[in-house]
């Protein structure tokens, strides 16, 4: 991911109730080195998504833990909604399993966010898991969801920086 990816990214306003999906300014982010703010950070485990044109579509973590690869994914805002992203969360998909291709693939969603919990599913993530975890806004309720591995489920293109 390039830094002028993650600053505009820091520009972007989900409206409620996502706006909890929204990150702090960009220089705040980059004094503090948190998540992409951190250079070594956003070279190891971000990329960023770009259409075929070059424009950036949305963003990607993904961490590396024992077998799995855990992913952290965000769509650009007045993107969501459109019906892309299931080749979105695919195009991810595939990156993760290009770069380690012997791990699970697994996210975690806010259990009350259905919108994103039917775009996981088609792209071929089944919930696993339920639990509560400490956020910033205090305790909340998360799925587990992991990847499955199916024939019905393509991948566009889509290139990554």
């Amino acid at each position: 991911m390039q830094e002028s990816h993650a600053q505009e990214i820091c520009s972007w306003a989900y409206s409620p109730p996502y706006d909890i999906y929204s990150f702090g300014p960009w220089e705040q982010m980059k004094a503090l080195e948190l998540e992409f703010g951190d250079p070594q950070l956003r070279r190891d485990q971000y990329l960023s998504v770009l259409t075929e044109t070059g424009e950036l579509a949305g963003f990607a973590q993904i961490f590396p833990m024992l077998n799995v690869s855990r992913l952290g994914i965000g769509m650009r805002p007045d993107w969501c909604g459109q019906g892309l992203g299931k080749s979105f969360v695919q195009a991810v998909v595939h990156e993760a399993l290009r770069r380690y291709p012997y791990h699970e693939v697994d996210l975690e969603v806010l259990t009350w966010n259905e919108r994103a919990i039917r775009t996981y599913e088609k792209a071929g993530f089944r919930i696993t898991d339920q639990y509560e975890r400490r956020t910033p806004e205090g305790m909340r309720s998360f799925y587990c969801m992991v990847y499955h591995n199916d024939e019905s489920h393509s991948t566009n293109e889509i290139k990554y920086e």
